[in-house]
């Protein structure tokens, strides 16, 4: 996951302030000197660490903190506010045209999953009421325009495309124009990228920008290649002049100082951040939540935005009348696991969890409960409706043919249904007005 190794760094390090009542300048500088070397392990550019560290002495060595009843969570106060500054302060949003139709144009080096992020965007842009069109202008890489159909129809969004053209200017004003005739109110722009920045790939860009007019010039970039991709986000930025980053690749990038050093290099906010292969799986990038993420003090507020999507309104409200009138049976249990699934898995909750950077699952421990959740899932899939709705007529027998379908044993039979009175217990602490969020303040 994102940040991890950092993560661990970090906060071993803070653990040997938390335990000090009085805090002298060398308890300080000891801890500054882990931090560095925690930074730069995780590929973090040198001038924006040495920055770093300096403003969190600077502030640490002021008497309100040595004098504190707290010193050590003082010291972790003031890194979190300075890496939430770091990573770009405030959340930065997508700003849209005051026009009313809205164009995006997406850039990047090849191999950065450029195109797959351009259905990523269009889906997310769905959710929040607009209505996209995608225009196919990579008219070099084989098969970018297939390929860009393919992730279009995967989110029911419409492409435009013009396999004739050899001009991609032509093709995203065309692009434009249809768009707007269409009903659609934003224009994705894919464009063609190059295993490096190079002259003419730059050229083309500006042309496609000076005849569409963007809105916002979004570069794509991969968070796995570290400080390859800052310095990437820097040329394209001083050639085109872009509005903001989206940075793939996030899941799988343990270290994270291209996501640190991305801000204070360029000065471009990261807009969103790629987290894994499915349609749904880009997010808002939200600094202050990431850096609570680093720190180990999780990141409740997207589980509760997960926990929410993953529920209808009607489910919710449904789920929320069975709890009322006592009714929540095996068949609801079943349906839980299912949002769970949508939620990210085990892994995806866990790494949200606050602490959990201390007591992290092995990959190990995540593989066993994930199939462990498949296996209760196949117990209950073996019973029959009745015995879904009324757990109490299990007796042996019905266990005992459970277990055969299920392909398990009767102990792991056994086992479900002690968890599922467990969950209806817990269940019960949900029953409050308010809805989803209602619903969802009592687990967290």
């Amino acid at each position: 996951m994102a940040f991890e190794s950092l993560s661990d760094k970090l906060q071993n390090s803070f653990k040997k302030l938390k335990g000090k009542g009085v805090l002298t300048e060398a308890d300080i500088d000891g801890a500054m000197r882990e931090v560095k070397l925690a930074l730069l392990e995780a590929d973090v550019n040198f001038k924006v660490v040495k920055e770093f560290v300096a403003n969190v002495k600077e502030k640490a060595l002021g008497e309100d903190v040595l004098k504190s009843l707290t010193p050590g969570q003082q010291v972790i106060k003031i890194v979190n506010a300075e890496l939430v500054e770091l990573l770009g302060g405030a959340n930065s949003k997508l700003t849209y045209s005051p026009s009313g139709f809205t164009v995006l144009l997406m850039v990047g080096l090849q191999g950065t999953g450029k195109t797959t992020t351009c259905g990523k965007l269009a889906k997310y842009l769905k959710k929040e009421g607009k209505n996209p069109m995608l225009a196919a202008c990579d008219i070099y890489r084989p098969a970018a325009i297939d390929q860009l159909e393919v992730v279009g129809k995967n989110v029911d969004v419409p492409v435009f495309t013009m396999r004739d053209c050899k001009e991609p200017e032509k093709i995203a004003l065309a692009a434009k124009k249809e768009a707007e005739k269409k009903g659609c109110n934003v224009l994705i722009v894919d464009t063609a990228g190059r295993l490096q920045i190079d002259d003419a790939l730059m050229t083309e860009l500006e042309t496609i920008k000076k005849t569409v007019k963007p809105h916002e010039i979004l570069l794509v970039v991969d968070a796995l290649q570290g400080q390859d991709a800052v310095n990437v986000a820097n040329g394209f930025n001083d050639r085109l002049g872009i509005d903001g980053i989206i940075m793939t690749k996030m899941d799988g990038d343990s270290r994270g100082g291209a996501a640190l050093s991305a801000k204070k290099v360029t000065g471009k906010p990261i807009k969103f951040m790629g987290i894994g292969e499915k349609a749904d799986a880009l997010e808002l990038f939200h600094p202050e939540r990431m850096a609570s993420r680093i720190l180990g003090m999780g990141d409740m507020l997207t589980m509760i935005e997960k926990a929410e999507e993953a529920y209808s309104d009607e489910q919710a409200a449904k789920l929320e009348e069975r709890l009322r009138k006592n009714q929540f049976t095996l068949e609801d249990f079943l349906e839980q696991m299912g949002q769970m699934k949508k939620m990210g898995g085990i892994a995806n909750i866990m790494g949200m969890m606050p602490g959990m950077g201390q007591a992290k699952l092995s990959d190990d421990d995540i593989e066993k409960g994930e199939k462990e959740l498949k296996q209760m899932e196949a117990i209950i899939q073996s019973m029959t409706k009745k015995e879904r709705e009324n757990p109490n007529i299990l007796n042996a027998s019905r266990r005992k043919r459970i277990a055969a379908g299920a392909g398990t044993t009767v102990n792991k039979v056994n086992q479900l249904v002690k968890k599922y009175e467990e969950t209806k217990k817990l269940m019960k602490r949900f029953n409050s007005p308010g809805g989803k969020r209602g619903m969802f303040k009592g687990l967290f």
